[in-house]
């Protein structure tokens, strides 16, 4: 599957203050926002979608692995 980045802007202080207060609890802003992109994905795509890309997917790995 070919990976996209998304950029987002975020004030300095409030992203500085979210880090630090994460990394005290040992949480990572980058997983707990993959994780809420996850979590839109699942809400806003229809699972006929969802369930067509993940077979293309499975269709595009098994296709580049060497036999």
């Amino acid at each position: 599957m070919k990976i996209e980045t998304i950029s987002i802007s975020m004030d300095a202080e409030k992203l500085r203050a979210t880090k630090k207060y994460m990394e005290k609890k040992e949480l990572s802003i980058e997983k707990e926002l993959a994780d809420a992109l996850q979590k839109l994905y699942e809400k806003h795509v229809p699972a006929t979608v969802r369930d067509y890309i993940d077979e293309t997917d499975d269709d595009d790995n098994s296709a580049k692995k060497p036999k």
